[in-house]
């Protein structure tokens, strides 16, 4: 596999990854951490073996997996486990053919950068597969593969019973799944909840700033705090972009 960026890195299709028993709290039971709370495998119903062993394929330096979240206008979210010995941690952004850099969205590690996506954006994405393109399909796996770059300070009253749902579908215990999903929308262990935004003006010609139309962030450690969430796109593609991320008018 290809992509732009990272042309010499061992990256692999991780897809296949999702139907192991423990891809799921190998991938998010990080999120549930806090300094009171130290999360079980055995809330997502999977033993401590099966985590090991997605947690191993994971974090393989030999094969970096990618995971490929197709949604409309050929967008695609694209979520890179960078399996380097000395500095791991995943990736977050958007890519599109006709761009020439990809939309820096969160990056998950030591140095962490984000939040990347606000709630509507999360949810609108995960809900408007591209039944064409390669990549995950099925909106529940494909909203919680977003989760971890979700910082958002306002979620709706439904947010925990959307997360819930996609639990069960991947497994949890109908019972279990509104405490997991709580834990799991609760404070992010590595940046601030933050506001979200649209840009009330259009920057002057040359300016980096945000095109109207897709949201700002307001968190200063975000990727998406005052800067166009696409470098060197047109507004035309900013456009496409906006009205793919569900945050300006279809018309």
């Amino acid at each position: 596999m290809l992509i732009n960026g990272f042309e010499n890195d061992p990256l692999v299709a991780g897809e296949g990854l999702l139907s192991l028993p423990g891809f799921w709290p190998a991938y998010l039971l990080w999120l549930c951490r806090t300094d009171d709370n130290e999360p079980e495998p055995a809330w997502f119903g999977v033993d401590e073996a099966d985590t090991d062993a997605a947690l191993e394929a994971l974090t393989d330096e030999n094969r970096w997996p990618v995971f490929r979240i197709p949604f409309d206008a050929g967008h695609t979210v694209i979520v890179v486990g960078r399996n380097l010995a000395d500095d791991p941690g995943t990736e977050y952004f958007i890519s599109h053919p006709q761009w020439d850099r990809h939309g820096y969205l969160a990056t998950v590690d030591g140095h962490q950068a984000g939040p990347g996506l606000s709630w509507p954006e999360l949810t609108h994405i995960a809900g408007t597969p591209d039944p064409y393109a390669p990549g995950a399909r099925a909106p529940h796996v494909r909203l919680l593969l977003l989760l971890p770059a979700l910082g958002d300070a306002v979620l709706p009253g439904e947010a925990t019973g959307l997360i819930a749902d996609a639990l069960v579908q991947v497994g949890v215990a109908a019972d279990e799944a509104p405490g997991l999903a709580r834990a799991l929308l609760q404070d992010h262990p590595l940046w601030e909840p933050a506001r979200w935004a649209l840009p009330t003006a259009s920057p002057l010609s040359g300016c980096q700033g945000p095109f109207p139309g897709i949201l700002h962030c307001d968190e200063p450690g975000s990727p998406r705090c005052g800067i166009r969430l696409a470098q060197g796109i047109a507004r035309d593609q900013s456009d496409r972009l906006a009205r793919a991320l569900g945050t300006w008018p279809t018309t």
